[in-house]
């Protein structure tokens, strides 16, 4: 269904395949624990926040627009009455804001869900230099991964996910022009670009965290219905409308990446849809080894 990918991304390949997948994680799985997802205020992040919600953590929400995260805040209280939830500003595109949150962060941690992302309309960079896309889904999420690991391997089950998108299929890993500096621009390669880099830094963070104990993965949720897609794909929205997946269909296997036991035996894998799926179906594509450690050796220097 997925190398056809109209099925398998649409709500007709959840609606598929929920019939055999793996259960749900029980009633109060993320009880006591604490959950961060960025990008929080609506859309997936905001669903994946209110489903860590119904089982039991305490999820903090992080968020650009303080106003926009104490509406979705209030809205998620409204579904799940009792939750704890909290809200934090940060901008995940600001290396110095970044900076800021993870350093100051106490307190406990369990669930990092790197949601927050961009589809830009041009070419434009952020105060510290960099392409905005780059800057939001993997710059900053690998800065703040590495700043809230002491609080991530202190966890007994420490879990980190890599919200990334079936576009990354589409593109190699471009670690000769991470910045997108080179031919003419285009948001959504742009896009498409650094979630294929989102899913090899999920690879190279299970190998620098696993040995501690921390679990990291990366997911794509399909084609699901958010204002994002509305806003950055206006055409593609209006023509897929009646096959687009709910955002809390998008989400699902956030949550059970954060809460199940199976995905807890595995780590660096990639997901859709509760199953591991493969990271390229062209081998061209594949990238090298040496590729893979320019790409953490270009993330660790950018976010110095």
């Amino acid at each position: 269904m997925d190398r056809t990918i109209g099925p398998g991304y649409s709500r007709l390949g959840f609606e598929a395949r929920r019939h055999f997948w793996p259960a749900d994680p029980p009633e109060g799985a993320l009880a006591g624990r604490v959950a961060l997802v960025t990008g929080a205020n609506s859309g997936l992040g905001k669903a994946a926040a209110e489903g860590l919600a119904r089982l039991g953590a305490v999820v903090r929400l992080v968020v650009r627009d303080a106003a926009r995260g104490e509406r979705a805040k209030a809205e998620i209280q409204a579904a799940v009455p009792g939750a704890e939830l909290h809200v934090d500003r940060c901008d995940l595109s600001d290396l110095t804001d970044v900076r800021k949150f993870g350093e100051a962060f106490t307190g406990r941690l369990d669930v990092l869900v790197h949601n927050a992302g961009v589809l830009p309309p041009r070419r434009e960079e952020t105060a510290d230099g960099h392409e905005v896309a780059l800057a939001t889904a993997v710059l900053g999420p690998h800065l703040l991964t590495g700043l809230l690991s002491p609080a991530l391997t202190a966890s007994p089950d420490g879990r980190v996910v890599f919200v990334s998108s079936g576009g990354m299929y589409s593109q190699p890993l471009r670690v000769d022009d991470p910045e997108y500096r080179e031919g003419a621009f285009s948001g959504a390669k742009a896009y498409s670009r650094v979630k294929r880099m989102q899913v090899v830094l999920a690879e190279l963070w299970a190998d620098e965290l696993g040995g501690d104990g921390v679990v990291v993965h990366s997911m794509h949720p399909g084609w699901a219905d958010t204002p994002g897609v509305t806003t950055s794909l206006p055409t593609f929205h209006r023509l897929t409308k009646p096959l687009l997946r709910s955002p809390e269909q998008g989400a699902d296997t956030i949550v059970w990446l954060a809460a199940s036991v199976e995905a807890g035996r595995e780590n660096g894998k990639f997901w859709h849809d509760r199953r591991v799926r493969s990271t390229h179906y062209l081998p061209w594509r594949r990238e090298s080894e040496a590729d893979r450690r320019a790409l953490w050796a270009f993330c660790e220097s950018a976010t110095r």
